[in-house]
């Protein structure tokens, strides 16, 4: 809790500055005293000043990803609880920033009311419904690059040594997102 004004600090993280200062809005309205960063950086600085109690991290940003941004944030504080948002969705960075810390991983677009119920679920659901067909092989091709690409810190050229793939084919691939189902 925020010692000033007794309210719950959130922490929102994006480089995207519009939608950052929206979704600020919508969750001051929701009861949160908030602070917004546009980099890795930024939040840092503002993080190391006051551990907020709640962070909504974007994935993807210049320089530092929102990954590297979960481990500094429970480095300040353990009982921070992360939301990655993200547009380039894949189970590689959803299991990573899991495993680095964060509660919830949303697929963007999310609206205030998805991230506040993320921000408040602090466990899994069992219920959850299973999906009723497997993954096309493009998803599952999407799906695997992602992994590896996640094993090389992100550098295209080893990861399409590593798949054995040409890196404008493996980067052609990357800019084609298959569909969810």
């Amino acid at each position: 809790m925020s010692p000033l004004d007794g309210l719950p600090t959130l922490l929102v993280v994006d480089d995207d500055e519009i939608f950052a200062q929206t979704l600020s809005r919508a969750m001051i309205k929701r009861g949160f005293s908030v602070m917004t960063a546009n980099n890795a950086g930024d939040a840092t600085r503002l993080a190391s000043a006051s551990p907020p109690d709640y962070a909504v991290i974007d994935l993807k940003m210049p320089g530092e990803s929102g990954l590297s941004l979960i481990r500094i944030l429970k480095e300040f504080s353990s009982s921070t609880t992360i939301v990655v948002l993200t547009g380039y969705a894949s189970i590689a960075t959803a299991v990573e920033a899991i495993k680095l810390g964060a509660t919830s991983y949303l697929a963007k677009p999310a609206n205030a009311d998805e991230i506040l119920q993320a921000l408040h679920s602090g466990e899994g659901d069992d219920l959850i419904p299973m999906a009723n067909s497997p993954l096309s092989v493009d998803r599952m091709e999407w799906e695997h690059i992602q992994r590896v690409l996640s094993e090389n810190q992100g550098n295209i050229s080893a990861t399409a040594r590593s798949l054995n793939m040409h890196r404008r084919t493996l980067q052609r691939k990357l800019l084609k997102r298959p569909a969810k189902s």
